[in-house]
């Protein structure tokens, strides 16, 4: 299950995905880009040959061309710096995406496939009726307040006596928190 089945939540799940593969199309693209400068940038200009930059543009130029005649065995080591650079191109922002987004998806993957199975058995929907206890009081509250005659503590109970009622409406509730359907 990769996707919630609550509409909002799957809506932004959805848009999430998308902008974290157009984020690692837009590095791709970056880093193919900066090479192609790059490497195009160091390579040496033929003898007497102008390259019609502004001043100062002109002067970088010129240093790089010093530096690539300087270079021993040819560009052969500037090749290599200008592979790295473009590979950090890629591999910074994407890292850090990967660092950031992919851990919490993949933990809601699989916390909502673990749910799903808890919700198939009747020991399992007891374990998610204490999970929803366990959330904050707030969040508890609420449970109790769409149900009618309910309080956070009479939940309590009825979860402690295993009131079939009460553990289903606190199971659906974790479900629910969770963007999944109920049944």
């Amino acid at each position: 299950m990769w996707y919630a089945h609550q509409p909002s939540r799957r809506a932004r799940q959805i848009i999430g995905d998308g902008a974290a593969l157009l984020w690692v199309a837009g590095w791709s693209a970056a880093a193919v880009l900066a090479h192609r400068f790059l490497g195009h940038a160091t390579r040496p200009a033929p003898a007497g040959a102008r390259l019609g930059l502004p001043g100062p543009l002109h002067g970088v130029a010129r240093a790089g061309d010093r530096i690539v005649s300087a270079a021993p065995d040819g560009a052969g080591p500037l090749r290599v710096l200008v592979l790295l650079a473009a590979v950090a191109v890629f591999v910074v922002p994407v890292g850090l995406l990967c660092a950031l987004w992919l851990p919490r998806r993949i933990r809601w993957v699989r916390r909502a496939a673990a749910a799903r199975d808890l919700a198939d058995s009747e020991d399992g929907r007891e374990l998610l009726a204490l999970r929803a206890l366990l959330r904050p009081l707030d969040e508890v509250g609420r449970t109790a307040d769409a149900l009618p005659g309910t309080t956070p503590g009479s939940l309590a109970e009825g979860w402690r006596e295993g009131d079939p009622a009460t553990l289903d409406a606190l199971a659906e509730a974790e479900l629910i928190r969770l963007g999944l359907r109920t049944a």
